[in-house]
């Protein structure tokens, strides 16, 4: 006879005496026991349980929130011993059904099974041989959670009410113990997400007071012509997908504004669509805007930071002059539009987000990848439906359209009153070549009108024949032209007196370097980029 089932009766007072000190050892642990430690205490009990009592295992099973299918959650096996299946529905129907309703069950030997049960029999014959197993439902306030169950292979066992009633009580201790830890679980879970709503937010708000700084007051898209209802009718087709959309067009012309348009008129309006300018954001930065950081990623980096991407997760990302990301970022921006993953800086931890991406660019992206500066593979993701706005040049007939709604929008603003403008401001306005577009006829008016002290307006436009000369040039447009003029004038010679380098007043290596990254070759020519 073993020591844990004594006979006579000193040995069952012994016994329960010793039972009940282990209930009030076990219970105590778990008064405001952390969260985090709950578990580990869990198992501890099934093993001194195990230990006292001569089982050969214990279990401790809970219904899934998921699915609802009985899962084994801790365990606790002698050595040699057998663990059981993860998942008991397909396996132990009966019991499991029972479970279920809060019934207790048990088993001395499995042959005393009924015929219906030929596949509990089957269990635990095949599970070790089992001789002996006791289910006791987990519940609190009627609501079941699961089962523990203990096993004896070694040994039949009988099931005294008495000794069962106590093993009760270590079911209605876990129990609780469990939902007390579900239920902070929760309550834990709910903080986390109300934290990451209110920095989502915090975001949003900062990104839309930069943006009402920049933004034109007007929202609609003013123009009649055919060029400009051939683009809106293409923004109206791709709004309401998620295609990927890049918009294609000179500074000036309202790529903002169609980006605007087709997140209106997108499932995704009702938050807010976030803004980015490639090329405003220094270098050293950028990755930490787009994709967020962690707190010590960097020097400086004293706190948690999610990125544009993450703020714009459900919503719309406009990457407005997308051609000047850095190549470095560009796989980065490739994975997002891939897999819709980011990794915030100095995290290794994925994120998944739902993001569509409007990109926005005045350069060539296909000469761009030609040169080097831009990935193909990242060009063909952003080029799926691709809109290329009109300069305003090409679009004559909404100038005066255009000319009348801003005099209008400044009017009520100065509280200033127009009303006409001489037919030789007109003419000229029709004339001019507008290489700022609509930007720069928004400047216009606007000074037009400051400087307006009756009802009619005049107009001071540069001379069309100074516009022409002197294009809209980015800094590297000129850089690059300047290289390529004194290359040719010194015959391609980088080195030496007199070389390239000289005259230019930098070292060779760094010459090299910014021929490169201007994609500048000897089989270039002035006349190729004029």
């Amino acid at each position: 006879m073993t020591p844990s089932q004594p006979t006579g009766p000193e040995g069952l007072l012994g016994e329960r005496l010793q039972f009940e000190a282990l209930l009030s050892d076990l219970s105590a642990p778990f008064v405001n026991l952390p969260v985090a430690e709950i578990g580990q205490k869990i198992e501890h009990g099934l093993q001194r349980i195990v230990e006292f009592r001569g089982f050969d295992r214990s279990t401790l099973w809970l219904f899934s929130d998921q699915d609802g299918r009985l899962q084994q959650i801790y365990n606790y096996s002698l050595p040699g011993i057998k663990s059981p299946p993860a998942d008991l529905d397909d396996i132990l129907p009966v019991w499991v059904a029972m479970a279920r309703r809060g019934e207790m069950f048990y088993i001395s030997d499995p042959d005393e099974l009924p015929a219906e049960q030929w596949r509990e029999k089957e269990y635990c014959q095949r599970l070790g041989d089992i001789r002996s197993i006791l289910f006791i439902p987990l519940s609190v306030g009627g609501n079941v959670l699961g089962v523990v169950s203990f096993v004896s292979i070694h040994s039949r066992r009988a099931w005294p009410d008495e000794f069962i009633q106590r093993l009760r009580l270590l079911g209605e201790l876990f129990a609780n113990v469990i939902e007390r830890q579900r239920a902070e679980q929760k309550i834990q879970d709910a903080f986390n997400e109300i934290k990451q709503l209110k920095d989502r937010l915090e975001v949003e708000n900062l990104y839309l007071r930069d943006q009402l700084e920049v933004e034109y007051k007007h929202e609609e898209i003013i123009g009649q012509s055919a060029a400009i209802r051939n683009v809106l009718r293409q923004v109206e087709q791709v709004a309401d997908t998620d295609s990927t959309v890049l918009l294609l067009g000179e500074t000036g012309t309202g790529k903002e504004l169609l980006a605007r348009a087709v997140h209106r008129l997108s499932s995704r309006q009702v938050r807010a669509m976030v803004r980015v300018n490639c090329a405003a954001l220094p270098a050293t930065l950028i990755e930490s805007e787009l994709f967020g950081r962690e707190r010590g990623a960097y020097t400086g980096a004293v706190t948690r930071q999610i990125g544009r991407f993450e703020a714009a997760d459900g919503s719309t990302i406009f990457l407005d002059e997308v051609g000047e990301l850095p190549l470095e970022l560009q796989a980065k921006l490739l994975r997002v539009l891939q897999e819709g993953q980011i990794e915030r800086l100095g995290s290794g931890k994925t994120l998944e987000v739902d993001v569509r991406v409007i990109a926005a660019t005045n350069r060539d992206l296909a000469q761009a990848v030609k040169q080097g500066q831009f990935r193909e593979d990242l060009y063909y993701r952003l080029n799926v439906f691709p809109i290329t706005v009109p300069p305003l040049r090409e679009r004559p007939d909404d100038i005066p359209l255009l000319t009348r709604t801003l005099v209008k929008e400044f009017g009520d603003a100065l509280g200033k009153s127009i009303e006409r403008i001489p037919k030789k401001y007109q003419d000229a306005l029709l004339r001019y070549h507008w290489p700022g577009n609509v930007r720069e006829l928004r400047n216009v008016v606007e000074r037009a009108m400051i400087l307006c002290n009756g009802p009619v307006l005049q107009l001071d436009l540069p001379s069309d024949s100074a516009a022409m000369q002197v294009p809209a040039m980015t800094l590297a447009e000129v850089e690059r032209r300047h290289i390529l003029s004194v290359m040719e004038r010194v015959g391609w010679r980088v080195r030496g007196r007199h070389g390239a380098a000289e005259l230019l007043g930098i070292k060779p290596t760094t010459l090299d370097s910014r021929m490169q990254k201007l994609g500048i070759s000897r089989q270039l020519r002035t006349s190729d980029i004029s």
